[in-house]
């Protein structure tokens, strides 16, 4: 059986406060995007299960990734049969995009079925909540807008589909723990749910991610990115996540095609062409 995890992007997020379990309260909206890793599970006669990474590299032992973690955490509860499970990575690490996340929660999903162990949605969220913050988002893989630690989801009526969406990632990547330490927690004086709300066209002034002051001080290459895709005329920019990568969304194909052209001109992973 074989999925493709989708990456995500964050509209907003605002860090509201630091709680006493270490973790941080925040309010975002998450919206999928067509940018995916490939994973696929077969039976194996090996008498152990394996992991083949290819693709993009990553750091860190095969058996520490999120994958595999998700495989163990449902075995512990289910008499899982050993597998062979392959994972191309095109998805970029510490791009703040979610790919592991995404990897992960479609792993609980995948031998949901291949194993015919009927969860619920709720119970699939709330294994993949023990694996990542990030994690339960991908189970239903919608637009939502999420609280808490970003694992608690409310309906949201956002439709880009009709816009043209870019990403780009500098050759730099930023860790979660790097990115929360430069922020200082605060509640905006407008909520998320407010801001969303408007125009797209007026997000560029209202809508904002809580990372970016602290993450483009340390990576200016990173606050380039966002200022080329204004240059370029994008409706709206930002940083996704904790970074690195940046997102542009574009209303109009002229615009669109002159980003694409930059593929051609710099240094960068571009992503482009993505349905929003």
């Amino acid at each position: 059986m074989i999925c493709f995890p989708n990456a995500k992007i964050n509209l907003g997020l605002h860090i509201l406060s630091k709680r006493t379990d270490g973790y941080h309260n925040i309010e975002t909206v998450f919206y999928p995007v067509n940018l995916c890793d490939a994973l696929e599970i077969v039976p194996t006669k090996e008498g152990k299960t394996g992991f083949t990474q290819t693709g993009n590299p990553m750091d860190g032992k095969p058996e520490d990734n999120l994958v595999m973690k998700a495989y163990h955490l449902l075995k512990e509860d289910f008499d899982l049969p050993e597998i062979t499970i392959y994972l191309r990575k095109q998805i970029p690490v510490g791009a703040g995009l979610g790919g592991g996340s995404s990897d992960a929660a479609f792993m609980i999903k995948l031998l949901n079925d291949f194993a015919g162990l009927n969860l619920s949605f709720a119970r699939m969220e709330e294994y993949a909540g023990r694996i990542g913050a990030d994690c339960p988002f991908f189970i239903q893989n919608k637009p939502v807008f999420a609280e808490g630690t970003g694992t608690v989801f409310f309906p949201v009526d956002i439709l880009l589909q009709h816009y043209h969406l870019v990403i780009a990632k500098p050759p730099v990547s930023v860790s979660t723990k790097e990115a929360y330490d430069q922020v200082k927690p605060h509640r905006p004086a407008i909520p998320l749910k407010e801001i969303i709300r408007l125009p797209i066209n007026e997000w560029k002034n209202h809508l904002v991610n809580d990372f970016e002051p602290g993450v483009f001080s340390r990576y200016p290459e990173i606050e380039e990115v966002k200022e080329l895709m204004y240059a370029e005329g994008a409706v709206y920019a930002s940083m996704s996540g904790s970074g690195s990568a940046v997102f542009g969304i574009f209303d109009d194909r002229i615009c669109f095609g002159l980003v694409s052209d930059l593929v051609r001109r710099n240094p960068y992973s571009w992503y482009h062409d993505l349905s929003c």
